[in-house]
């Protein structure tokens, strides 16, 4: 991987729906040579996947999301990867990540309702083995997701005062 596969990908996250021919001249590369750079990035498994940054209180939907800590005890020889793998399993858990601090393993989840993610936290999380610990925060407001502002203060155009 070289500059400009870094420039691709970089573009790339930014937007995935820019054409080939902004990426190619970006990284100042041929057309041909940026759609074969991206199909080796593509079958490397650099690039996982395309996808869109949805602000779901604007759509109207009445989804809730939560940050899920949990304290594991690492299984000898895998660590932490076996109980990871299990838990990403479940279709209401968006991402999963091993993080250093007071806890080992952070989940964003989603669902219907809080009552929907206190059972699935009750039921399906925390009755694991291993999960020693977890700790539920609801998310209230999303002001930035994936490099995109959601929250931009709404311009209220102002009248002119004058003594």
């Amino acid at each position: 991987m070289d500059e400009k596969d870094r420039i691709l990908l970089q573009e790339l996250e930014e937007n995935c729906r820019t054409p080939v021919s902004e990426l190619a001249v970006l990284a100042e590369v041929s057309e041909q040579d940026a759609q074969d750079r991206i199909g080796r990035l593509e079958a490397a498994g650099v690039i996982r996947r395309y996808g869109a940054v949805v602000d779901w209180e604007r759509s109207g939907d009445g989804n809730v999301a939560a940050v899920i800590e949990l304290k594991v005890s690492p299984e000898r020889d895998f660590g932490y990867d076996r109980i990871a793998e299990r838990i990403a399993r479940f279709p209401q858990v968006r991402s999963l990540r091993l993080m250093t601090g007071t806890y080992d393993l952070q989940l964003l989840v989603a669902g219907s309702s809080m009552h929907e993610i206190a059972r699935f936290v009750a039921e399906q999380i925390a009755p694991m083995d291993r999960i020693r610990e977890t700790a539920t925060h609801i998310i209230m407001k999303t002001y930035k997701e994936n490099g995109t502002t959601f929250a931009g203060r709404e311009e209220v155009e102002r009248l002119p005062y004058s003594f």
